[in-house]
């Protein structure tokens, strides 16, 4: 576990370049819904830059905080925590004011039967934190759920594309962007619209997914074939580093990494690390949610952890019994349910 300890803080270390943009992002930094899979770990990356940076700033992380012990971690790493049911428009009128928003509240897993909740958390609260923030850059994550499905040889969908979504969680995704864009034209309020695919961790994502599948000998389904993943640490640089990048009207951008991904190669990747033969069902359907982040690249570089690394790093951290957050992309979903 030592090993596993040291390996997750030398990939979880600020970079040279956010050290440099952190300096530069002025005042202090909110993270709305930092209880999240990705939350923690920004936060705690946020803090270290500050420090590192030798520049006093505050990384203020909002939450409901139902787990105690993941609010002392992140208060032990340096984040003041706040408590705070963000639907309850008291509560949110009482969060101090900040010059950056990092906006990562959302309801994804459970949508089917909870639609009422789904679309409250998702087009209706991004309103209420619209006007409260309208005097802070906003970085506010959205999904890549949102795009029409694509053949696997068009090279992803870029910003300019017209979203399609399927199903009312990607549905009220969209809501949450057209949301956001109406109060950064409002209100004049600088908002950069983060539309992720997919992150991934030693502990969660659609790698660690097919290895378990590989490693448990368990069909992996083909009907998606292909996808775009980000390493989660990457992922979360580019988020605090996109609040130089605000603007108004809202800035929309994709972020994930440059390949369009087989599974199938995936999963051979891995066969051959566990000395196991993947077991494949279905056939390729040919298209797939897929991000063209170009633009994105431009702006910060490629990702620093390459999918080799990944492959690497989570068969490492899956066959030494590494801890395991349990929460399944679904990434082969094509009817938008989950």
């Amino acid at each position: 576990m030592e090993d596993l300890i040291a390996l997750e803080q030398k990939l979880t270390r600020p970079s040279a370049k956010l050290i440099e943009d952190i300096k530069n992002i002025d005042g202090d930094i909110m993270l709305l819904g930092i209880g999240g899979k990705m939350g923690p770990s920004m936060g705690k990356l946020a803090a270290a830059a500050v420090k590192e940076a030798g520049i006093s700033k505050r990384i203020i992380g909002v939450s409901r905080f139902s787990d105690v012990k993941a609010r002392e971690e992140l208060e032990k790493a340096g984040i003041e925590t706040i408590a705070c049911d963000l639907l309850n428009d008291e509560e949110l009128s009482k969060l101090p004011e900040v010059k950056n928003v990092i906006y990562l509240a959302g309801h994804k897993f459970g949508t089917v039967g909870n639609e009422g909740f789904t679309w409250a958390m998702n087009a209706y609260l991004p309103g209420r934190v619209s006007e409260k923030f309208k005097n802070s850059n906003i970085v506010a994550f959205s999904s890549g759920n949102v795009l029409p499905f694509v053949p696997v040889t068009a090279g992803g969908v870029s910003e300019e594309v017209t979203p399609e979504p399927i199903g009312e969680y990607a549905q009220s995704c969209l809501g949450r962007e057209r949301v956001f864009e109406y109060f950064s034209k409002k209100n004049n309020t600088p908002i950069l619209i983060y539309r992720l695919n997919y992150a991934v961790d030693f502990r969660y994502g659609v790698i660690m997914e097919i290895a378990k599948s590989v490693l448990a000998e368990r069909p992996i389904d083909l009907r998606t074939e292909n996808v775009n993943v980000i390493w989660q640490g990457d992922a979360n640089e580019i988020a605090i580093r996109s609040l130089l990048h605000c603007e108004s009207p809202a800035k929309i951008l994709n972020v994930t990494g440059p390949e369009t991904l087989s599974t199938r190669w995936v999963a051979e990747e891995f066969g051959r690390k566990f000395n196991k033969k993947p077991v494949y069902q279905h056939e390729a359907e040919g298209t797939a949610l897929l991000n063209n982040a170009a633009e994105c690249h431009k702006l910060f570089g490629y990702p620093q952890v390459t999918i080799k690394e990944i492959i690497d790093i989570t068969a490492i951290w899956l066959t030494r019994g590494g801890e395991e957050f349990g929460k399944a992309t679904h990434f082969q979903e094509r009817g938008g349910k989950f």
